[in-house]
């Protein structure tokens, strides 16, 4: 089992990204496995150095310490992801989008409600036409995707189906920008890094299809990944948290909880990991773990202590 944690240094950690860390850490190693850390900056501009080191303060005061020495930095990667592009333009599978909507969500994991499906506007550019373009506009790159359906079993949200040409349509590997997509940096780092489970918000299950059909492509002998789509904690009028609320940021918390183990301890119960709110660590945690109290469940509500 190797599992990862992957925040985005856009801002530093808050609740939902904790909690987030915090299954991703029990379930590699309740397993015996190993938990990595991956830095995911591949949008340069939205990303920043002080986030980068706060998130990796507040990871480790958290008790939620990685095993790999070396940190992987998306930024690090361009010829990584050079290769990747190179070998499915080789294989036919790529083609230039020169819409205006091309670069909307690209490089940026999609959240729930802002499915977009393509309607493949550019795949039937070909010939002088499409050379004229080139030459003449910037753009982006979109892979092909068959009228197929990919299952995935997810361990709490249950069985997922989505059909990629009617339900997604052809995505974007290249932004007009250079700047490559989500999905295709995390898939060529997952396989990188051998990662073999993936726990993330249920916001992004719908991207999992699309990464197993990118990971089958890159790598045709490597076997699908575990996933385990955790439940967004949303505030209580049901909307998403979010990092600029310095109230659930780690230093903001820690004001309010006192301890790393109140925090804890409060987050567990709130979220079913725990019967009560005693105050836990990480290793406390562990014993007994498991995404029983997790399935099925799509939302919680945040509430501070007397809320």
């Amino acid at each position: 089992m190797v599992g990862r944690m992957a925040p985005t240094p856009s801002a530093g950690l808050h609740i939902g990204n904790i909690f987030s860390c915090l299954i991703a850490w029990l379930a590699a190693k309740s397993a015996a496995g190993r938990i990595i850390l991956r830095i995911e900056d591949v949008d340069r501009e939205r990303c920043r150095q002080e986030h980068i080191d706060t998130i990796l303060f507040d990871l480790e005061r958290l008790g939620l310490v990685w095993d790999n020495e070396e940190i992987l930095y998306q930024t690090s990667r361009t010829e990584a992801y050079d290769r990747a592009c190179d070998a499915l333009k080789g294989a036919g599978l790529l083609y230039p989008c020169f819409c205006s909507r091309a670069d909307l969500h690209a490089a940026s994991a999609p959240h729930r409600g802002e499915r977009f499906v393509y309607a493949g506007t550019c795949r039937h550019v070909t010939g002088e036409e499409r050379e004229t373009l080139c030459r003449s506009r910037r753009f982006a790159l979109r892979l092909e995707v068959p009228d197929e359906n990919f299952i995935i079993q997810d361990a709490i949200q249950g069985s997922f189906t989505q059909n990629l040409a009617h339900e997604c349509g052809d995505f974007i590997i290249r932004r007009s920008d250079g700047i490559y997509s989500y999905q295709l940096a995390v898939v060529v780092d997952d396989l990188a890094q051998g990662v073999t489970q993936v726990v993330r918000g249920v916001d992004l299950l719908e991207c999992a299809p699309q990464q197993e059909y990118l990971r089958k492509l890159l790598d045709p002998t490597a076997k699908p990944l575990s996933y385990a789509h955790i439940p967004l904690l949303l505030d209580e009028n049901g909307r998403r948290l979010a990092k600029r609320d310095r109230d659930i940021g780690v230093s903001g918390l820690l004001e309010h909880f006192g301890t790393v183990e109140r925090l804890l301890g409060h987050l567990a119960h709130l979220t079913g990991l725990r019967s009560t709110a005693e105050p836990t660590t990480v290793q406390e945690l562990l014993d007994g773990f498991s995404f029983e109290a997790l399935q099925g469940k799509q939302s919680i509500t945040w509430k501070m202590p007397g809320e």
